[in-house]
């Protein structure tokens, strides 16, 4: 009924416009107080009233006679239109279709009906009468309503807005007044705050978006209305062209009639959609709460996709653009979602021309929004508009655009992986044709070469995973096609050109095992995904086909590329690691078996090839991996590893028999002692993840490792495997302990071995050669660890085993510590080449590695009492100059410790600060060695409180919980502080006096009862106040004022120090 919705039209228009000045024009909420304040002073007995009166005005209508309801047994009559809406959920058609009735009866009732509905909308209780509606300005009607919000908070609403002055004053008089909202402290102030706004933001939100809804349906009939008129349009020039003979005047005149009212309603509904659109669009798009703007916003999309016609034009699609520079994400997201419904619509792209140009670089920078879902919607979008506007999107930008695919946010990935799959790897061939000439896959191959070379250019080597997830979900084509990939790797070509080059081959070998392991394990890689989903039946079965598939492929076609690529280690390294993803059942199943032979074969080859770590390495989990119980291969494998140990070992015997002399030790040519070193080298590597103990490899071992330890002149290619390979068999020969029974004699010879072990470690620790010291660190470091956390409860023989380092080996531990992770190494200042930098960066990088690794095995020797607690101090000490690269390690000792025992931990904390202190003093010269002389400002100083004040940050905001803890703090500080003291008749300072002003840094974290107990604690060592003056006891005065805040409450405290309530923190200060 277009009268109903002119005349609701004129009431929003109204209402939101009043809406907007408590939050853009608070001059006029200030110059309307005066309604607030009357409508304030009337009695609540007469608000009753009104209530009364209009509630007995609805029932006497006819739009009130609605449906009864039953509840709890009780017949409950519906009296307000939206008590139907909430009522009757299922039956909203009927309620719109009485209201319609009751509109034709009765129009201002009807009307009145409908605006307490959205009053009651917004979550107001309040009911504007028909006198009120009729008589009152609608400012004042929305001031009334608003005083029915919540009874507390509007209260306190009333309070503030009797005094309308206060929005025009900067701050009241009188600031210790608390009955002023605006500066009362506490959450009281954080309610009163939150539902002030949210009172006038509840009437705008409603009013908003039941102002945008009447528009979208208004363009729903208009839309409508435009088809009856074109209908009307036909008949009337068919009408129009009859025969005179057959044309009906009458006719002919109705219809024009009709055309006439068409013609009239088009007016009135374009008048209306503009007076919406002025009065509450342009008002609300840019309103201070952000869900308003996105309504708006919201629904000017859907405008413009329904009638292009009207909305599609830069006049209004400028709103949309402005608001993409919205600061926040979901205001700028719904300006992405209603554009892609413009740009998803190649007949409407065309009108788009001006705006793509102006806000195609805003849209281009939103890939990189901060909020993922933004940056996900717009790469969505610049995908439309690259598939429907030609030249929209520059290459620059494309370049740009496809870099997302290493992103770690997976969406945002794959949408960027829908771009550059549809972009740069479609427009490469067709996909609709495929041809197999000449042994290749035309298509296919192109689009992997295209892909490769892509790769190739980023320079991001290690995220080929992250390439292969981002385009798994568009281009499984491709990706799970095998064949094409190894036919490219193994085919035979005499056209340079179309071969593939050397780092091409290692690309797309790296692409094989990356697609591999995503379709046989059917998640994510590691650090992209979040929580691992439930695979569905249907993606378990896809995942079983893919397996097999790999399977049955890369069974026979493995050994081939393995034979082919043997002597290049990368390659080899990758191919190696695809049998983990094999189906191994399929090996025993009819002429499968034969190709088992072949890739041990190869597997073995490659083992007397390689040296490199990583590839012996991946040839011992390919045995560990094929070798699993249970399998029919199993025995047939084992038998191959055996065969290959024993050949190594048999040739490592051979060598040293030959070669080795006692008392000068290994006595051969260097190409005899670089084969014992890379045999040592597989050995280790192999003793790594099976059990080789058979061989009896430890006393060999051992005999290399002593005479290294007495004589050092071996070389250290041969040192170091050995030394794993004793390692290594301790470890093996502790596991068979574990789990077995052995006898007696087995346990003791164990004990003596890793006693015998640690000696060794422990006097490499002062060795020439660092790699060797620091290898020798990290194995005893794992042996202490291992030995100590052994499940002896229920087994003596692993009780005996126990092994605790000497106070001594502690004391080499941190001060090895020191040496090689706290120490860093002069650096030579010459001029490098680009390439020699990069190289240092990388070597950099890996010692930094090195370095965490050593301290993070130290530090959980600490954390599990393996070491003195204590020790912890000396790194400690460190933790702000080195804080960029051990912080992590370092923080998480001092929670960890903390955890297991609280005071045990703090008094390590504040030994730090003792030892820095008195370091610090013994620095000073002799003249500045008094306390009287020495500076508290100099840099160090100030480093010893900077630090201090990190570790009380550490205690986090529970005081409760660490109460215990920095009260000892507090105790062991004021002892040192005082320590040494002169008699008080000597009017001497304590030498460690300064200290105070460190240990302040930890006062915030205390209670306010135990400042009071800490203070009297400190009582116990002052000398009488008249002695304790003067700027040389500052530092006292200092700490004082850190516990108590004024002279009152230590006046208080000092009154008071034997009527303290007992407390459990007063065993800590005893």
């Amino acid at each position: 009924n277009i009268g109903q919705i002119e005349s609701y039209t004129e009431y929003v228009n109204h209402f939101t416009e009043n809406g907007i000045h408590d939050e853009i024009a608070p001059e006029s909420t200030a110059q309307d107080g005066g309604c607030l304040r009357n409508g304030n002073a009337r009695p609540l007995k007469g608000k009753r009233k009104i209530r009364e009166q209009c509630e007995n005005r609805r029932k006497n209508s006819s739009s009130s006679k609605r449906s009864n309801q039953l509840q709890n047994g009780e017949v409950v009559e519906a009296v307000t239109l939206f008590e139907v809406v909430i009522m009757g959920k299922s039956a909203m058609q009927s309620v719109v279709d009485d209201w319609v009735e009751a509109y034709k009866r009765d129009r201002d009732v009807a009307l009145l009906d409908l605006i307490n509905f959205f009053i009651q909308c917004s979550g107001c209780q309040g009911m504007v009468t028909a006198e009120m509606f009729q008589s009152v300005q609608n400012c004042e009607v929305m001031q009334k309503m608003t005083e029915t919000f919540d009874e507390e908070t509007g209260l306190q609403y009333k309070k503030f807005m009797a005094y309308p002055w206060i929005l025009t004053v900067t701050w009241p008089v009188d600031m210790d007044n608390e009955d002023y909202p605006l500066i009362k402290p506490g959450p009281y102030w954080k309610k009163f705050r939150a539902n002030f706004y949210s009172m006038v933001r509840a009437f705008r939100h409603t009013s908003t978006l039941a102002a945008m809804k009447l528009l979208t349906a208004l363009v729903n009939l208009h839309l409508n209305l435009d088809i009856s008129k074109h209908n009307l349009e036909r008949l009337y020039e068919v009408e129009k062209n009859r025969a005179a003979g057959k044309r009906t005047n009458s006719r002919l005149d109705q219809l024009e009639k009709k055309k006439k009212e068409f013609e009239q309603k088009y007016l009135e509904m374009d008048n209306m959609m503009n007076a919406i659109f002025k009065g509450t669009f342009l008002q609300r798009y840019r309103d201070i709460i952000p869900e308003i703007r996105a309504i708006c916003i919201e629904e000017m999309g859907s405008w413009m996709k329904m009638y292009p016609d009207t909305f599609l034009n830069d006049s209004y699609l400028k709103y949309i653009g402005w608001m993409l520079y919205d600061k926040q994400p979901e205001v700028r997201l719904k300006c992405l979602q209603g554009l892609q419904g413009i740009y998803g619509q190649k007949d409407l792209v065309y009108k788009m021309d001006l705006f793509t140009s102006r806000f195609k670089d805003r849209i281009v920078s939103m890939s990189l929004d901060k909020e993922h879902e933004v940056a996900v919607q717009a790469m969505k979008l610049l995908m439309l508009m690259s598939q429907n506007c030609e030249d929209a999107l520059s290459s620059e930008d494309y370049e740009t655009l496809y870099q997302f695919v290493y992103t770690t946010h997976r969406p945002l990935a794959t949408a960027a992986g829908e771009l550059f799959y549809n972009r740069l790897l479609i427009q490469e061939s067709e996909m609709d044709s495929f041809a197999n000439r000449n042994g290749k896959w035309e298509p296919v191959a192109s689009q992997l070469r295209t892909l490769i070379i892509f790769f190739l250019e980023s320079e991001l080597h290690s995220h080929v995973t992250y390439l292969v997830d981002s385009l798994w979900d568009w281009a499984l084509s491709v990706l799970k096609d095998w064949e094409c990939m190894t036919a490219l790797l193994l085919e035979n070509t005499n056209d340079h050109d179309e071969a593939l080059s050397k780092a091409e081959e290692s690309a797309l070998i790296e692409i094989i095992l990356a697609t591999i392991r995503e379709a046989a394990e059917g998640h994510p890689p590691a650090g992209r995904a979040g929580t691992r989903k439930v695979l569905s039946a249907k993606e378990k079965k896809i995942q079983v086909e893919d397996c097999t598939k790999i399977t049955e492929h890369f069974i026979v076609v493995l050994p081939q590329l393995l034979a082919k690529y043997s002597t290049d280690a990368e390659k080899v390294t990758n191919l190696l690691q695809i049998p983990q993803y094999f189906d191994l059942e399929l090996y025993s199943t009819g002429p499968l078996d034969k190709h088992l032979d072949t890739l041990l074969k190869e597997v073995e080859a490659i083992v007397a090839k390689h040296s490199d770590t990583d590839v012996l390495e991946t040839c011992s989990r390919v045995y560990h991996v094929l070798g699993s119980e249970g399998l029919a291969i199993c025995n047939k494998v084992v038998a191959a590893k055996t065969e290959l140990v024993d050949e190594l070992v048999n040739k490592l015997n051979q060598l040293l028999v030959n070669s080795w002399n006692e008392g000068e030790g290994l006595c051969a040519e260097e190409e005899e002692i670089h084969h014992i070193c890379s045999i040592l080298q597989r050995v280790a590597v192999f003793y790594n993840a099976h059990d080789l103990s058979k061989w009896n490899l430890y006393d060999k071992m051992i005999k290399l490792l002593v005479f290294e330890l007495e004589h050092g002149s071996l070389p250290l290619q041969v040192v170091l495997p050995a030394l794993q390979c004793a390692y290594f068999a301790l470890l093996w020969q502790l596991a068979s302990v574990v789990e077995d029974t052995p006898p007696k004699e087995n346990v003791s010879d164990l004990k003596t071995r890793l006693k015998h072990l640690c000696h060794i470690c422990t006097c490499y620790l002062s060795h020439d050669n660092r790699e060797l010291r620091e290898k020798g660190f990290a194995i005893l470091c794992d042996l202490l660890m291992i030995v100590s956390h052994q499940d002896s409860s229920d087994d003596e023989t692993v009780e005996s085993l126990d092994y605790l380092p000497s106070s001594s080996l502690q004391t080499k531990m941190i001060i090895f510590i020191q040496d090689h992770v706290f120490t860093d190494e002069e650096e030579e200042t010459k001029d490098l080449t680009e390439e020699e930098d990069r190289k240092k960066e990388s070597q950099k990088l890996d010692a930094l590695h090195l370095k965490r690794c050593l301290l993070a095995a130290y530090c959980k020797l600490i954390i599990y009492n393996v070491v003195e607690m204590t020790s912890a101090a000396e790194i400690y000490k460190h933790y702000m100059k080195t804080y960029n690269d051990f912080g992590d390690i370092i923080k998480e000792t001092l929670s960890r410790s903390r955890h297991n025992d609280k005071i045990r931990s703090a008094k390590t904390v504040i030994l730090c600060l003792q030892q820095l202190f008195q370091k610090y003093v013994e620095s000073q010269d002799d003249s500045a060695s008094s306390i009287t002389s020495m500076d508290v400002f100099s840099v160090s100083f100030v480093n010893i409180k900077e630090l201090a004040r990190r570790f009380s940050l550490t205690f986090g905001w529970d005081q409760v919980k660490s109460r215990e803890s920095v009260a000892m703090i507090h105790k062991e500080g004021i002892e040192f502080a005082f320590q040494g003291a002169a008699t008080t008749e000597e009017k001497s300072l304590p030498p460690n006096l300064n200290f105070l002003v460190i240990l302040s840094e930890f006062s915030n974290k205390l209670l306010k009862p135990d400042k009071r107990l800490v203070y009297s604690y400190l009582q116990r060592y002052i000398p009488e106040p008249a002695l304790c003056k003067g700027d040389s006891w500052y530092s006292l005065g200092w700490y004082r004022t850190s516990l108590l805040a004024n002279e009152e409450e230590e006046n208080s405290v000092v009154s008071s120090l034997n009527e303290w309530p007992p407390l459990n923190l007063t065993s800590t200060l005893a």
